[in-house]
């Protein structure tokens, strides 16, 4: 900006002194532009002196082109002069052509009244990504404003799906109390899938939903985003009043910021139509005017048929869930809401898991595969190496130790996870990286280096207690009887304390047998 005595001396030395414009730059010490943008403020025309440019010959092509194709790009007509013979740069190029662009002509709007109670406006937020775990998540404002108080209802999701468009429309209606009866929409797939001039094709999830809450969709005409700026401007209050600088520690969090900002700051604004009331009070007057609600909630979860591989999980959102494993080779139905995660299987849920929203997790419950290594057995040893390395990453290397010396693996396995299960992962860990630093690699030294711990905390350590993993064992049955047999047997026991009557006894033998080599035979047997 320059003063006012700047521009009546630039106007009196143009005028008066006939001074040329880059001498009134030099002598008042301001740029030439300044002098020509005083010059027009007051109505004078300046003119330059033009020279001829290698540009001359193509202004008629470059003029005829952009009146055809007014939105081409300065870098496509370049390349059309270029291969015309036009030798320039492309920057120098961009800088001369940019006087005959066209512009666009100014266009007018009307503003526009609704009545209370008559209309929402309805639109998504790109608010960056958020980190969950290993995953990054696009982190998605859903917004809703009603047109006449102007009440605003922000609620913050991981995606814009079609589940979470409609979970954001059930949560302002519930907020509120109410449904407008016109909602606008853009042109989002969630909205509009497809759409010809005025034949529309609405999305048949969005019109289920607007059936059960009786509004009427509509979207606005194709890069109209004036017939929604409401919403569009509510967005942008929502980034630098609510959104900039702030903390939170996760989705759920931002959400409960989100809901006391909404009735508070947001809510105890000045209200556009009149200044003596807030939008608060706008909205209590509105508030009647809703439409009531359904006695009933619309179903918002998410629904996909899933094929099952060769291993009883399934995956949905980036995630692997457990399932039982008779379901391996078949189609499930996945139900999931923002809290869990249900299968189902011919009308009946076989599986039901916490949802997460991280990446490549996988989320069992124990049940389903402790069934699979009852099925399995084979199973058990692989399952038992997974859980071990999962919880002491040390027993790899111990285990690689004990192949190289040719040990059973299998068995050092089994010893190992008894000694997880009564000792803890930590102390296992320690102990591993103890024996294999030294030089003992081996699941005894193990155990006595957690002993030895156990004796040092004045604690005794108790003693392990394994059978063999044979079925001959694990299949036994034994079949238990009365022990009346045993009083039969004690009868005929001879008690050693009275004298032995060898006569008799031989005579009795020798009569009782009719081979005489019996006796001999029946004592070395004996």
């Amino acid at each position: 900006m320059i003063s006012p005595q700047i521009e009546a001396e630039i106007l009196r030395l143009y005028h008066a002194e006939k001074w040329q414009i880059g001498t009134i730059a030099g002598q008042l010490g301001v740029h030439h532009s300044v002098v020509r943008r005083v010059l027009a403020q007051d109505g004078t025309p300046v003119t330059k002196r033009s020279r001829a440019t290698q540009l001359d010959p193509f202004i008629p092509l470059i003029v005829a082109t952009w009146k055809q194709y007014p939105k081409l790009p300065a870098s496509r007509l370049y390349e059309m002069c270029h291969q015309r013979g036009y030798n320039g740069s492309p920057h120098h190029f961009r800088h001369r052509v940019a006087p005959y662009r066209p512009q666009p002509v100014a266009e007018a709007y009307l503003r526009v009244k609704t009545l209370p109670g008559e209309q929402a406006q309805v639109d998504w937020g790109h608010f960056g990504k958020l980190a969950v775990g290993r995953a990054q998540r696009h982190l998605s404002a859903f917004v809703m404003v009603l047109s006449y108080s102007r009440r605003i209802f922000l609620r913050f999701y991981l995606g814009q799906q079609s589940e979470n468009f409609l979970r954001g429309h059930e949560a302002a209606f519930a907020d509120w109390g109410g449904v407008a009866r016109v909602l606008l929409y853009d042109n989002l797939k969630s909205a509009v899938l497809e759409r010809r001039g005025d034949a529309i094709r609405f999305n048949p999830l969005l019109l289920d939903f607007a059936r059960h809450y009786r509004f009427a969709p509509r979207p606005v005409a194709v890069a109209r985003g004036n017939e929604k700026g409401r919403v569009e401007r509510a967005i942008q209050y929502i980034r630098r009043a609510f959104f900039l600088a702030r903390r939170f520690k996760d989705v759920d969090d931002l959400n409960r910021q989100a809901q006391t900002w909404c009735d508070g700051p947001a809510c105890n604004r000045r209200w556009v139509e009149d200044d003596s009331l807030t939008v608060a009070e706008a909205f209590e007057a509105e508030r009647s005017l809703l439409l009531p609600l359904p006695h009933t909630p619309f179903v918002t979860d998410e629904r996909r048929e899933v094929t099952v591989g060769k291993t009883p999980y399934i995956r949905f959102d980036h995630n692997d869930y457990s399932l039982p494993h008779g379901l391996v080779r078949r189609t499930v139905v996945v139900v999931a809401s923002l809290q869990t995660v249900r299968v189902m299987h011919r009308g009946s849920v076989v599986a039901e898991h916490d949802r997460s929203f991280d990446r490549r997790r996988q989320i069992e419950d124990p049940e389903h595969i402790e069934r699979l290594v009852e099925h399995k057995r084979q199973a058990r040893s692989h399952r038992g190496m997974d859980r071990l390395a999962a919880a002491a990453p040390a027993s790899r290397d111990l285990l690689t130790c004990l192949a190289q010396r040719g040990a059973n693996l299998g068995t050092a396995t089994a010893r190992l996870l008894l000694l997880l299960e009564e000792f803890g992962a930590a102390r296992l860990e320690q102990a591993i990286r103890e024996a294999i630093e030294k030089d003992i690699p081996h699941h005894h030294a193990v155990r006595q280096i957690l002993e030895r711990q156990c004796r040092a905390e004045g604690r005794n350590p108790t003693l392990p207690v394994t059978l063999p993993d044979d079925p001959r064992l694990r299949d036994l049955t034994i079949r238990p009887h009365t022990l009346e047999s045993y009083d039969e047997l004690s009868q005929g026991i001879v008690d050693e304390r009275e004298p032995f009557d060898q006569s008799d006894e031989g005579t009795d033998h020798v009569d009782d047998h009719e081979d005489p080599d019996h006796d001999e035979q029946t004592s070395h047997d004996e």
